[in-house]
């Protein structure tokens, strides 16, 4: 018996997490925001982090690649590593970890500049390319990626504030990509475009998958719902549960999950 037991235990899921956060707190002055986060980020799936306004997602989602490092209030304690390294250790290139970790924004913010540069401009900075045919074809391929490539392939000189709102945001999708990222952050990065645009980003999230380990902090259970593999459900700066998307929606083991997925609050 205890033999066949240690071959199941074998055969469960023991992957490595491309990010891990353990015991994550962060505190703005003397607000704790977010109290004792432990959650781990796949390379094969999408995380959804779903909870109320205000209930410390988008404050842990900007810890993963030292956003709130801008913010002079702000505190973090804890460990959060991507690939078993602490990316708060005082030897980190932060510029070389946000390169790692790319992040989208709720609104689109292309830089004042064309389509091609501001594909271009990271892969520039970061040196990625030694010749133009280099940077056209690290270019060519995010906007592939990003399912912008035959929106805009005959006006890359265009200004990339002229597209559309959905066109934007996934142009930024696509200048995230150019650096070759492991992460993707995502925070609302559909609450301001219209219901084609956001089929899009998600239909594009969904080809994303895989490439990239990907969290995304949404409002819309829906989108959750459609996009994620896993969902993590945020309450006043805790974690109250994390798992599969679909027990999380169908059978909830916590009582606060199960009153914001019936709509209850929030």
């Amino acid at each position: 018996m205890l033999k066949m037991a240690t071959e199941f235990e074998n055969m469960t899921d023991v992957r490595t997490a491309k990010m891990s956060a353990k015991d994550v707190h962060v505190f703005y002055g003397d607000t704790h925001a977010v109290k004792g986060i432990s959650l781990d980020l796949h390379q094969d799936e999408v995380t959804a982090l779903i909870g109320p306004s205000g209930c410390g997602k988008s404050t842990f989602l900007r810890c993963l690649n030292r956003m709130n490092d801008t913010v002079t209030t702000c505190r973090v304690e804890g460990t959060i590593t991507l690939d078993g390294e602490n990316i708060y250790d005082p030897k980190i290139d932060v510029v070389q970890l946000r390169a790692r970790v790319g992040m989208v924004f709720q609104k689109p913010n292309p830089f004042p500049k064309s389509i091609y540069d501001n594909v271009a401009y990271g892969p520039r900075i970061h040196g990625l390319a030694q010749h133009r045919t280099d940077l056209d074809e690290i270019v060519t391929t995010a906007l592939e990626k990003a399912g912008l490539w035959n929106e805009v392939k005959d006006r890359l000189d265009s200004p990339g504030t002229a597209l559309s709102g959905g066109q934007q945001q996934r142009l930024c999708i696509a200048r995230a990509i150019a650096v070759n990222p492991e992460v993707i952050l995502m925070d609302e990065p559909c609450s301001a475009l219209d219901p084609i645009a956001t089929a899009k980003v998600e239909a594009l999230i969904d080809e994303l998958k895989g490439r990239y380990a990907i969290a995304i902090v949404t409002h819309s259970m829906q989108q959750a719902a459609r996009v994620s593999q896993k969902t993590a459900f945020f309450h006043l700066g805790d974690l109250v549960e994390h798992g599969d998307t679909t027990e999380i929606f169908t059978a909830p083991k916590e009582e606060r999950t199960r009153d914001y997925i019936t709509g209850r609050f929030g």
